[in-house]
């Protein structure tokens, strides 16, 4: 990691039911931008993703080995700082839904901001309170998060 990479772990509000991590990346903020709106950016840190439109609106899928395609919608898109996904995967729940369902998915938004030549990125995943496990959800994604963003980090900076 660079000088300016800063790593804090990802955090748990219970109370809130989401996780939050905020990192520092040695990139600009269009390289990090590109890495968590593309598909084929995201598929290289992430999930295998893919997405029919931009913006808001926009659908696809997200695959990870061995477990379930896991559906995916664009809630928010303000290029190049902010943009949330919304997502079903929950595998408690044994077989995802084909599409986004209100009632049982978390959305998690990534924010962008440049900061002293790099980019502060954080990302915060809520709505744990509607899987069925909210509690042991919460603990899978804060390690996700510290995974797939390590990933993130290792990426960006190697094409900066």
């Amino acid at each position: 990691m660079s000088d300016i990479t800063r790593d804090d772990a990802a955090v748990v509000d219970e109370a809130g039911f989401s996780v939050r991590r905020t990192i520092r990346i040695d990139a600009p903020i269009r390289a990090v931008w590109q890495a968590v709106t593309e598909p084929e950016h995201i598929s290289r840190w992430f999930g295998r993703t893919a997405l029919t439109g931009t913006g808001v609106g926009a659908t696809g899928t997200m695959a990870f080995p061995d477990y379930d395609v896991i559906p995916l919608r664009v809630e928010e898109f303000d290029a190049p700082h902010r943009i949330t996904y919304r997502w079903n995967n929950d595998d408690a729940l044994g077989t995802l839904p084909d599409e986004v369902d209100e009632e049982t998915s978390t959305v998690f938004t990534f924010t962008l901001e440049e900061r002293d030549g790099g980019t502060e990125l954080t990302v915060v995943e809520s709505g744990f309170e509607r899987t069925s496990d909210p509690r042991a959800n919460l603990q899978s994604h804060r390690t996700g998060w510290e995974l797939e963003l390590d990933k993130l980090v290792t990426l960006v900076e190697g094409r900066a």
